[in-house]
């Protein structure tokens, strides 16, 4: 009889690879092109077409598409700020989705919180790790993807206006000029600029195109083009020159950063390491050898909010350390 039962560990395992995959799937299957073309092409029998069946399955999409509506606000509604994050995954230059976003936290969160139930952890703190961890991951990947693509577009974003002095001294307008950035400049300079050229094609004066794309990289770089241009665009005056000022500004700026970076390089590393050097010892610890930590998750239930003295020490020091790291990090950073 013991011989056939199944070990609850391994069918928790496999109901958390299941639905691990099936989150997966959900959040990385995107529209299917072929239903995008069938819809697209009933929509416009039924805008062409008056008879009462056109009519009926008109209002029936009209009502599907209200409950789609209906959905996407009860999948917004659960998130705290869904405005600031759906800006943030945009500016990741990624088509990103908010459902898919969270499911993927959730996929995560479940994931760990299977492991560290295997592993022999107690149901508390796993669940809070794997909250924390859940939606805290996603948070800091998507904040260096767009550090990443920012830095990117900052280091091109010179070379793009020299392409830009040099196509409107030849005789270009600018938007031209503009079209043959988003061709020679790779990277998200090149991106950016396409978008603010098909945005130009549809129907969008250059001044709403230009703030879109300003409000999603969110840099002051791309901020004194756009006043460049609005300033210009009023007082007239020599546009090349001025962006070729412009050019050399940024240039400077750039300059100015990489050497604060190289001059707190040192200090950054030492309190990366120090700063992270306790939490890798406690994990390690943990993992390898969780019954000599035992007694710092289960602790004294009798004590301040049902926590241990260990535990309040343990939290105590977090805070301390967390303000330390705080104050480290507006020394070292500047404002340029």
């Amino acid at each position: 009889m013991d011989e056939t039962m199944i070990d609850p560990r391994l069918l928790l395992l496999m109901l958390l690879a299941a639905a691990m995959i099936a989150l997966l799937f959900f959040a990385l299957a995107g529209p299917s092109p072929q239903r995008a073309g069938v819809r697209r092409i009933a929509a416009i029998r039924g805008r062409h077409s008056n008879t009462e069946l056109n009519q009926i399955e008109a209002r029936m999409r009209k009502a599907i598409s209200a409950r789609q509506t209906e959905k996407h606000l009860f999948l917004t509604s659960l998130i705290p700020n869904p405005e600031q994050l759906s800006k943030r995954l945009a500016m990741t230059g990624k088509k990103w989705t908010l459902s898919q976003y969270m499911m993927s936290c959730v996929g995560i969160a479940i994931v760990i919180f299977g492991l560290m139930m295997l592993r022999g952890y107690s149901f508390l703190p796993a669940l809070l790790v794997s909250i924390a961890a859940g939606f805290g991951l996603p948070h800091v990947v998507v904040g260096k993807m767009i550090a990443r693509r920012v830095n990117k577009f900052t280091t091109n974003f010179p070379d793009a206006l020299d392409l830009l002095v040099r196509g409107l001294r030849s005789g270009l307008p600018v938007g031209e000029t503009m079209l043959v950035v988003s061709q020679e400049i790779p990277g998200p300079v090149g991106e950016e600029f396409k978008m603010i050229t098909e945005r130009i094609k549809i129907g969008k004066s250059t001044d709403q195109s230009l703030q879109e794309t300003a409000a999603r990289l969110g840099t002051p770089e791309f901020q004194f083009f756009c006043i460049t241009l609005a300033i210009q665009r009023e007082t007239g005056g020599n546009l090349a020159e001025t962006l070729a000022n412009l050019g050399g500004v940024l240039r400077q700026r750039a300059q100015m950063k990489l050497k604060i970076k190289a001059m707190s390089s040192e200090s950054k590393a030492s309190a990366y390491i120090i700063g992270s050097l306790p939490f890798l010892v406690f994990g390690l610890i943990c993992w390898i050898n969780y019954q000599y930590m035992e007694p710092f998750f289960t602790g004294d239930p009798a004590g301040l909010f049902g926590l241990g003295l260990m535990q309040l020490i343990a939290i105590g020091g977090m805070g301390w350390m967390s303000i330390g790291v705080f104050i480290m990090a507006k020394m070292i950073n500047f404002e340029i």
